[in-house]
């Protein structure tokens, strides 16, 4: 599939084209084009396709929009969506405005003739001519027009550099200067070309018609590149052409951003250091940049070197100059050869002869005024006015598409997959590292060679033969820069491997790192700075790493950082439950994977001290399922305190597991411990044993402590919610809110605000849950969680208002930062659809919610299949809804979650109904009554279900009919809605 912008819309597939009728869908599919690949929010899709005025309903009606488009493209696939709006799955060369883009800056950086032509030869006519005139179209043809003029010049100048000397190129440039008369680099490549073919006089006349111009117009005098090539044509020297740079073999990849920033430092000084860790492409982006710099251009290999005096001799060879006595001497040498003209000198490879490298340029640079020099090195040179350019590993877009530039090579036919990303991350980007992962596609898969890449030293080998040594292997480029770094630098390295996600200045000094020494690590590119945190590169992580279990010193330094963490964690733990909590919330999820590697390496006295601390930050945090995997391993190595204990089984309740785990805990739990109470009625609770559940929160409830007090009232919440004891629940909810308050305990008072609200909900005070709900969302949202706005806005469903929950649950579409939210936001949108009608777009949204969610989270499961089941039902595919609805049951009955069970039964009611079984049906409707604990009367399900029923039976047959189900026990009523 190819797309055509830069004339009138096109859209072909195999060649041929394929027709996009109506303004608006090509302006969708113009806008998407435009930025293929990348995700469009929704917003800007409206103002490109309704840039006068929006519609009513404009997610519905972009939505059908897309829906329409998706139809007419060949592959319905490339058109996705995404979180926050839609994604053209199309790589740059299938549109033409990007192949555009790409071809002419990769012809700028290596002065191809035949790429730039390649790259004018898209252009068909005016860009976006018959798609809606929305304000981005106007800046994109504005931006478009402009980069086409500069491809245009970069062609001209790379002909006239290769000794191209006709006529008809100072044609081109006339007509090009008069319909761009105050275009400077146009002059002076028209300038360039008279005096190349011998043209003086023209090419003078020319120069002083434009100055005179330019007086007149502006007020000012031609720049200073100009004015220079005007005194060599006055003096009659043609200018030299520049004498090119090492051919490249492949493709310049990325950089962008650095290749701009280095052009611009040059505008205000004259010495640049590109610094970057070894393998991170500071060689190759110092020659793409200086291919664009004016003047003579040469470059010094410094790799090669090995003692700091031969530094001059390598200048003085790359020179061309015959270097003859001491360094001095050699030094003047270079000066009287580069002193007169304007030159750049690309210094690479600076950081084993850094000190010598230093000396010779701030020498040159101080007696040789035109004179620019370009350094690479792992750390700076340290000389007065040098500019600093860190090169940072590639950004993700960069990696991908050079791992697949590179896989190419070794394989023709390679098809990149998400498996390319997770190589490239785990490379930390890493241009070395990928071109070696790629190189091996020659002979192993790629699901093999992500396997592998826990031993990546062994396998990322076997690079270029022609390359350095260092360069040939991955761990000889680590071996390289580690031999450059002091005793102490070293061990600082390797101490500093085990810490996982980065730390910050007092962790370093915890496990006793000097302030100088991570100084020195940063400026040696060892160490990455980002804010006031430090991250070592996997790479490096995994060398030290490796070194510290050669010499036998990796379990020390691991009992070093759980110690550290163990500190941070044991500080934190009185402020998680009091007025402090979101600060330390914060300040934990900064050192999340160190906390998790700490206690994976820790010592059994320490694992059950951090799971203490651990189990509460990751009940707050929402991270139910990492919680119950960790803490278990913890339980189960043991009989830790009871605290652990009770995260665990908490943890497991939210993520749906309570039965499993409680299991676990029960063989190895003794029962009547001190403190044990709470972990004795959550054991209770999961085995069904109310009685005994209630009965050791008894004595508990009026406990000095608020935040212990409120505790236990929730635990009482909710075993009396399991008994369908509303009421008595409600109670205990209100109790725990306000003890929670009272202990400054956020995440508690939103916990029992939204139990509380699921209790007013199914009481049928719509109202009420609402008001609960609000508040418990404001209060979640500085826990950084906005999970709860979609129970809000299934509560407003239930309330009868669905516009507004509608556009809350699309806002939680287009801004939630978890995508588990958003595939729980996208069953409520599921739900609505069906509700109106629209069985398409329920399942459309159904089959995006399933791509967005958590894949281990057992209530998105139920909830899942239970939405799946009343769809299914919909459609009349009731076999297939009992299937979906059994399993829900199933596994709602285990949670425990009687209101979630209660809502599968709904669907088991709607399916008796459609096979012609009304009275069953009622039946199931009043035993989810039971199980919920109140009839959910506004729900639109059972209001629909109702309604039908009565129709159907007759309101006295109906009445009885549900009585039947109403007036069982709990446990009896959760047996009828499973059968």
């Amino acid at each position: 599939m190819w797309v055509g912008l830069l004339g009138p819309l096109q859209l072909r597939c195999g060649g041929e084209p394929v027709e996009i009728g109506g303004l608006r869908l090509r302006g969708l599919l113009a806008r998407l084009a435009v930025d293929a690949g990348r995700v469009v929010p929704l917003e800007s899709l409206v103002e490109a396709v309704w840039p006068e005025s929006t519609p009513e309903n404009p997610a519905h009606a972009l939505q059908s929009l897309v829906a329409r488009l998706r139809r007419a493209l060949p592959d319905r696939s490339a058109l996705r969506s995404v979180p926050r709006g839609y994604l053209l799955a199309l790589r740059p060369e299938q549109v033409d405005v990007l192949h555009f883009e790409e071809l002419a800056a990769e012809g700028r950086r290596s002065a191809a003739v035949e790429t730039l032509r390649a790259a004018l030869e898209l252009w068909r006519g005016e860009p976006f001519s018959d798609v809606p005139a929305a304000p981005y179209v106007a800046a994109e043809v504005v931006r478009l027009d402009e980069l086409r003029l500069g491809a245009i010049e970069d062609r001209i100048a790379a002909e006239i550099a290769l000794g191209d000397h006709r006529s008809d190129v100072v044609a081109e440039l006339d007509s090009l200067t008069t319909a761009h008369p105050l275009r400077e680099r146009l002059r002076a490549l028209l300038l360039e070309a008279l005096g190349r073919q011998g043209r003086r006089a023209e090419a003078l006349a020319a120069y002083e018609e434009y100055r005179t111009r330019l007086a007149a117009e502006l007020g000012s005098d031609p720049g200073s590149e100009l004015q220079e090539l005007h005194l060599d044509l006055l003096r009659d020297r043609r200018p030299e052409p520049r004498p090119a740079l090492p051919a490249e073999l492949t493709s310049f990849v990325g950089r962008v951003e650095e290749c701009s920033a280095v052009a611009e430092r040059f505008q205000h000084g004259r010495l640049v250091t590109l610094v970057g860790p070894g393998g991170v492409g500071k060689t190759r982006l110092a020659t793409a940049v200086a291919g664009r710099l004016t003047g003579v251009v040469r470059l010094v290999e410094l790799a090669r070197v090995t003692a700091p005096a031969d530094v001059p001799y390598a200048i003085a060879v790359a020179l061309g100059v015959r270097g003859a006595g001491g360094s001095n001497d050699v030094v003047a040498q270079v000066v009287e050869a580069v002193a007169a003209t304007k030159s750049v000198l690309v210094l690479d490879n600076c950081e084993h002869v850094v000190d010598a490298a230093a000396e010779v340029a701030h020498e040159l640079l101080r007696r040789c005024p035109r004179l620019r020099v370009l350094a690479t090195s792992r750390e700076p040179l340290g000389i007065t006015g040098e500019v600093l350019i860190p090169v940072r590993p590639l950004d993700p877009e960069a990696a991908v598409r050079l791992f697949t530039d590179r896989a190419r090579a070794a394989r023709p036919d390679f098809t990149a997959t998400d498996e390319v990303a997770a190589v490239c991350r785990r490379l930390d980007g890493l241009p070395l590292a990928i071109e070696l992962a790629a190189a091996r596609l020659r002979s192993m898969s790629l699901s093999h060679l992500v396997a592998r890449l826990d031993d990546r030293f062994r396998v990322l080998t076997g690079g270029s033969r022609t390359a350095l040594p260092r360069h040939r292997t991955l761990r000889a480029v680590v071996a390289w820069s580690w031999e450059l770094l002091t005793e102490e630098e070293r061990d600082a390295v390797e101490r500093l491997a085990v810490f996982a996600g980065g730390f910050g200045p007092d962790e370093a000094a915890r496990v006793g790192i000097a302030e100088e020494v991570v100084d020195s690590l940063v400026d040696k590119s060892l160490l990455q700075l980002s804010g006031e945190r430090y991250r070592l590169l996997d790479t490096i992580r995994a060398y030290g790493e490796e070194r510290l279990r050669e010499t036998g010193r990796l379990d020390s330094a691991r009992e070093q950082h759980a110690a550290c963490f163990l500190d941070l964690a044991e500080r934190a733990r009185r402020h998680l439950r009091g007025p402090a909590q979101v600060h330390w919330v914060r300040r934990l999820a900064a050192d999340r994977d160190n906390l998790t590697a700490a206690l994976r390496h820790a010592s059994a006295d320490t694992a059950v001290r951090l799971g203490s601390v651990l189990g509460h930050f990751w009940l707050i945090r929402g991270d139910h399922a990492e919680a119950v995997q960790r803490l278990g391993e913890v339980v189960r190595a043991g009989t830790p305190a009871p605290v652990v204990v009770a995260g665990h089984l908490l943890n497991a309740m939210f993520a749906g597991m309570l039965a499993e785990v409680s299991a676990d805990v029960e063989r190895q739990w003794q029962p009547d411990q001190p403190e044990g109470a709470f972990v004795d009625a959550l054991l209770a609770l999961a085995r069904g044993d109310f009685a005994a559940g209630l009965a050791a929160t008894e004595p508990h409830l009026d406990h000095p402590d608020p935040w212990a007090r409120a505790m236990f009232r929730l635990a009482r919440a909710f075993l009396r919610g399991s008994t369908s004891d509303l009421p008595n629940g409600v109670e205990d909810l209100r109790a725990a809110a306000e003890d929670f308050a009272t202990a400054g305990d956020s995440w508690g008072r939103a916990l029992s605000l939204m139990s509380l609200a699921s209790a007013h909900t199914a009481a049928g005070s719509a109202e009420a849950a609402i008001a609960a709900l609000d508040e418990s969302t404001a209060l979640t949202r500085e826990l950084g969680d906005d999970g709860q706005r979609v129970w809000l806005a299934n509560i407003r469903i239930s309330a009868g208002d669905a516009p507004t929950a509608r556009a809350e649950l699309l806002a939680v579409v287009a801004e939630a930062r978890s995508a588990h939210h958003v595939a729980l936001a996208r069953l409520a949108l599921a739900d609505l659809a069906r509700h109106s009608g629209d069985l398409d777009q329920a399942a459309d949204q159904l089959r995006r919610a399933e791509e967005d969610a958590a894949p281990d989270s057992r209530p998105f499961q139920v909830l899942h299949l239970s939405t799946a089941g009343f769809l299914a039902a919909a459609k009349g595919e009731l076999d297939s809804a009992e299937a979906k609805l059994c399993s829900a049951l199933s596994m709602a009955a285990t949670m425990p979650d009687a209101p979630m069970a209660a809502a599968v039964g709904v669907g088991k009611a709607d399916l008796f109904l459609r096979r012609g079984q009304p009275r069953r049906a009622a039946a199931i409707l009043g035993a989810a009554c039971v199980v919920r604990g109140g009839p959910d009367a506004h729900d639109p399900d059972v209001v629909r279900l109702t309604r039908d029923l009565q129709q159907e039976l007759g309101p006295w047959a109906y009445r009885a009919a549900y009585a039947e189900g109403r007036e069982l026990s709990a446990a009896r009523a959760l047996e009828l809605l499973e059968s």
